[in-house]
């Protein structure tokens, strides 16, 4: 298959979404992870949700080609599942505002990096005054990571919070 896609139309709700596909983080032909999250886009039914259907059957192996389950362009695919209330894609915007957010500070982060490794190459034995201003900023690096994990487990606190919730509710 080319790198191209294809086209599907997932119906959902009596509403039919034609759709393109293509193949995502270098793949070289779309998976089912690929529809998934073009569907998601498409209808705004979160992926957790959504169970996709084709001949039916569910398509629950997210890594598995398209070609293989027989999608071709023109199929038809299912889409059982419903949206977040307007409050959770409420909360849902702020999360993913604070995902941009905090990959800019990784990439930030990644050049700081870069620069404090080359600084350090580069200082001889008497620049006591850099040395010290470098011991300081990696000291308030440290710092930042420290607080780092602190977010890292609110995220996880949070996620696991809600996933028994829509474990909950899915049931």
């Amino acid at each position: 298959m080319a790198a191209t896609g294809l086209s599907v139309t997932v119906t959902h709700s009596n509403k039919k979404h034609d759709l393109h596909v293509t193949p995502q983080q270098g793949g070289s032909e779309p998976i089912v992870q690929d529809l998934a999250q073009v569907v998601e886009e498409a209808t705004g039914v979160p992926l957790p949700f959504q169970k996709l259907i084709f001949k039916g059957k569910s398509l629950k192996e997210m890594e598995k080609p398209l070609s293989a389950l027989g999608i071709q362009n023109g199929c038809r695919v299912m889409l059982i599942g419903k949206k977040n209330s307007p409050e959770e894609e409420v909360e849902l915007k702020k999360l993913k505002d604070l995902e941009k957010f905090v990959e800019k500070v990784a990439d930030q982060l990644k050049e700081l990096n870069k620069e404090l490794t080359g600084i350090q190459q580069i200082l001889p034995e008497n620049f006591k005054d850099s040395r010290l201003k470098r011991k300081g900023l990696v000291k308030r690096v440290q710092a930042f990571l420290a607080e780092c994990d602190i977010v890292e487990q609110n995220i996880c606190q949070e996620t696991e919070l809600l996933r028994s919730t829509n474990l909950a509710l899915a049931e």
